[in-house]
C-alpha cells in the first residue's frame, strides 16, 4: 500500500545500537514507511541484515525508482544519496554533504518537500550536525521533529545541535520512541507548509534531485565567499538564512560551517604533518653532508651543515608540539 505517512531517522557514530533498539519495538502495524540513512560511506553495508533480526517489519535497501510502501523500511545503500519524491524514492550519486554519502540533510530536506506535513524526522546519535538543516526543513513544510535524548545517546552531537537549531518537538529516549512514532503516523494529515518553508530550501532539495546547480542559481540563495571546497576546491557560497551557517560550491559539496571547521583542521594537521616529515628529511640529509665534510676534512662546511641538521630538528620538534598539543 502506498505510504500517506513517511518516517526518516538519521544516525552517525554509535547509530547502529540505537537502531537495534528502536527497530526491536516498532510495531508490525506501523502506519508509515520508513527510510533510513547511516553514515556509512563507500564501504559495504549489512545493515538491513542487521536490522532484519531486531524487527519483523521487511528491511531492505533501497531501490531507485522503488516505490514508498507502508509497513517496509528502505535504508540507504553504500555510496548513495537517498531521496524522495511523492510516491517513490531516489539514489544518487551526488556530491557529498558534510563530506557523507549518504548523508542525512538530503533524505530529510527531500522528504520535507514532497511529503511536507506526513513527515516525521527522527535523528539518533552521531558526531557534528547533519541532520539539523533537514530537521530545519521537516519543520517548516508542517512536519514533526524528533530526537534521541542526547544524555542517552553514545555521541550527542548530531541531537544537541538540532535542540540548539530547531524548535524540535520531542526530545525522548529510545524505548519512549516506538509507541510515540506509531501514534504520530497514525494521525498526520496534509497542512499547508509553513511561511519558513524557503526558496533555499526547495532550491537545495532540486540541486539534490538532480545533480546540477548553476552559479546564477547559488547567487539567489547565497553570497560569494572568499573559502574554498575542501573537496573540489571550487569557490564556496554562504548559504542565506539562519542558523547553523552552511556554504555550498557549484559543484553540489555542501558542508555547515562546523564540518567545514572540522575538514581545515585536518587539512591544517595532514599538512603540519607533512612539514614534520620534510624537516626530518632536511635533518637527515645535513647530517650525511656533514659526515661527509668531516671526512674531506672541510670542517667549516661540516659545522655549517651540522648547524643547518640542528635548526631542523629544533623546527620540527616546535611544529610536532604544535600539532599535539
Amino acid at each position: 500500500m502506498t505510504a500517506q505517512a513517511i518516517i526518516v531517522i538519521g544516525a552517525s557514530t554509535g547509530g547502529l545500537e540505537a537502531f537495534k533498539r528502536l527497530f526491536a519495538e516498532l510495531p508490525a502495524s506501523l502506519p508509515a514507511a520508513v527510510l533510513v540513512v547511516m553514515h556509512i560511506g563507500s564501504q559495504e553495508s549489512i545493515l538491513p541484515q542487521i536490522l532484519s533480526r531486531y524487527t519483523t517489519l521487511p528491511v531492505r535497501h533501497g531501490t531507485d525508482g522503488e516505490a514508498i510502501e507502508t509497513g517496509t523500511v528502505l535504508i540507504a545503500p553504500s555510496d548513495r544519496h537517498l531521496l524522495v519524491e511523492p510516491g517513490r524514492i531516489r539514489l544518487s550519486r551526488g556530491p557529498k554533504e558534510n563530506f557523507s554519502r549518504p548523508a542525512i540533510d538530503p533524505l530529510f530536506r527531500s522528504a520535507a518537500v514532497a511529503y511536507r506535513s506526513r513527515v516525521v524526522g527522527v535523528l539518533l546519535s552521531g558526531k557534528l550536525d547533519d541532520g539539523t538543516v533537514g530537521l530545519q526543513a521537516i519543520k517548516a513544510y508542517g512536519g514533526i521533529t524528533m530526537v534521541q535524548d542526547p544524555e542517552e545517546a553514545e555521541m550527542p552531537s548530531m541531537p544537541l545541535s538540532a535542540m540548539t537549531h530547531v524548535d524540535i518537538d520531542y526530545c525522548l529516549r529510545l524505548d519512549a520512541m516506538p509507541g510515540m512514532l506509531f501514534n504520530l503516523a497514525d494521525k498526520t494529515v496534509l497542512k499547508e507548509a509553513s511561511a519558513a518553508a524557503s526558496e533555499v530550501i526547495q532550491m537545495e532539495n532540486q540541486f539534490d534531485l538532480t545533480g546540477i546547480q548553476k552559479m546564477e542559481e547559488l547567487d539567489r540563495i547565497g553570497m560569494r565567499s572568499a573559502l574554498t571546497c575542501p573537496e573540489c576546491h571550487g569557490n564556496l557560497w554562504e548559504i542565506k538564512g539562519g542558523l547553523p551557517q552552511r556554504f555550498r560550491c557549484h559543484t553540489g559539496h555542501a558542508y555547515t560551517a562546523l564540518a567545514l571547521a572540522t575538514a581545515h583542521n585536518q587539512a591544517t594537521e595532514e599538512a603540519i604533518w607533512g612539514a614534520v616529515r620534510a624537516l626530518h628529511e632536511k635533518q637527515s640529509l645535513m647530517q650525511r653532508f656533514a659526515e661527509r665534510a668531516r671526512n674531506d676534512n672541510r670542517m667549516e662546511s661540516a659545522n655549517e651543515y651540522d648547524a643547518a641538521a640542528d635548526q631542523a630538528a629544533q623546527h620540527s620538534e616546535l611544529l610536532r608540539k604544535l600539532v599535539s598539543g
